[in-house]
């Protein structure tokens, strides 16, 4: 019965043939390596596998080996809204609460209607409705816009847990400029990147300062660094991102469509001394969605400076947020990494449902990229007239005009005698 039940899985789930894989790396482990490992998954893999890394397949000489990729899962999730709570105003200052989601956070964005002013924020946590709230920090938001640095309503909490917060603001903003708060769970582990590409300097165009760069098919973007030098201090500038698709083959120039804008963002930095109040903010990183195209793509980021001198930068990088693929390594054994099968689904393992990550994993590099040796393509399945459409329409105007002769014969023969007079 065991083995009737395996047949019928290995049935609907059967080992590709390493044959049709195109691309093939060596896992680089010492044989003594046991139990868990993870190796990194480097751009130039994405770049040549199946679009979300649906064709990977580890093997161990002829045998597939169970895996679960690390990263995209551990990606933070989606920004939650959350609404306020007890709003009012106490002893002159405006007072709210709100219902945390599950898990840790740390950024947590009010947003508040309102320009111009400068506020402190206390904020303090509690676990239960009963308990006295822990003090977590005082924090500055601020709104420079008539001075052209930007605005800030982000707290930049240390890592909470708290199912409550208890926010007290002390400045110019009133109950009624409360309208709810964001807060994004993070991860359970610190996110790594791989930088992608990188332009050492930005080109002058207009009164913008605007960086180039190229990414290969399938590789997605998940940050964008900006290198901002010592000088200016403090500055705010808006960014808009496009994306433009490259034909294939064609050089950096050739474009397949027009740039399609995907992102916008504001970079800035302050640090100054305002109204007895010390303000500290730096963002210089902007995340763009998930943009993983099946070309080649050109970003085009542009920095609008207006009358402001341009910032020399120091360099732009666009990056990858590192994954690892994990399996359960067997002492004495060898793997490989195959793709390059498009057509291949992703894989589904019970390994993935009961994986958890260990403290410290055995790493293991990738050799280079090579070409199967014994690469074969797939025999092409469909039906004979898809394969040939050229044959299916040469054959329907023979047809036509099969019929065309059939029916002017049958004309002339029907035609009546021309009659004498």
């Amino acid at each position: 019965m065991k083995r009737f039940i395996a047949a019928l899985l290995l049935a609907a789930y059967p080992i590709p043939p390493i044959r049709y894989f195109q691309f093939t790396r060596k896992v680089q482990a010492p044989p003594s390596t046991t139990g868990q490992t993870c190796l990194v998954l480097d751009e130039q893999t994405f770049a040549h596998a199946s679009p979300d890394l649906a064709d990977l397949r580890l093997f161990r000489g002829g045998d597939t080996v169970p895996y679960v990729i690390r990263g995209a899962t551990v990606r933070p999730a989606l920004r939650q809204t959350i609404p306020v709570i007890n709003l009012g105003r106490r002893d002159g200052k405006t007072v709210f609460d709100a219902e945390m989601p599950d898990g840790s956070y740390n950024d947590v964005e009010l947003s508040l209607a309102g320009r111009d002013f400068l506020a402190a924020v206390v904020v303090s946590g509690s676990q239960k409705v009963d308990k006295a709230p822990t003090r977590i920090g005082s924090y500055t938001i601020f709104d420079f816009t008539s001075q052209k640095l930007g605005r800030s309503t982000i707290l930049h909490l240390p890592r909470s847990d708290y199912r409550t917060l208890h926010f007290v603001i002390a400045g110019p903003v009133k109950p009624e400029q409360i309208q709810n708060l964001a807060a994004t769970p993070q991860p359970i582990s610190q996110m790594r990147y791989i930088t992608l590409n990188e332009a050492a300097q930005f080109s002058q165009k207009g009164r913008s300062s605007v960086a180039e760069l190229t990414i290969p098919a399938n590789v997605p973007v998940d940050r964008i660094v900006f290198d901002a030098p010592a000088d200016p201090v403090n500055f705010s500038r808006a960014v808009t991102i496009d994306v433009t698709d490259l034909a294939p083959g064609a050089a950096d120039s050739a474009r397949s469509e027009r740039p399609m804008t995907v992102a916008f963002g504001e970079i800035l930095r302050i640090h100054r001394n305002y109204e007895g109040r010390r303000v500290d903010e730096e963002r210089l990183t902007i995340n763009p969605p998930d943009e993983m195209r099946n070309e080649a793509t050109k970003w085009t980021v542009t920095v609008a400076n207006g009358d402001d001198a341009p910032i020399r930068f120091a360099g732009i990088r666009l990056q990858m947020m590192e994954r690892n693929l994990c399996y359960e390594a067997a002492e004495g054994a060898i793997y490989s990494l195959y793709y390059g099968d498009s057509t291949l689904l992703s894989p589904h393992y019970d390994y993935a449902s009961w994986f958890a990550q260990a403290s410290n994993p055995v790493i293991a590099g990738l050799g280079p990229q090579q070409l199967n040796p014994g690469y074969q393509p797939r025999p092409d399945s469909r039906p004979f007239s898809e394969r040939h459409p050229a044959l299916l329409w040469v054959a329907l105007i023979a047809v036509i005009l099969l019929l065309g002769v059939i029916t002017l014969r049958s004309a002339r023969r029907m035609r009546p005698p021309t009659q004498m007079p």
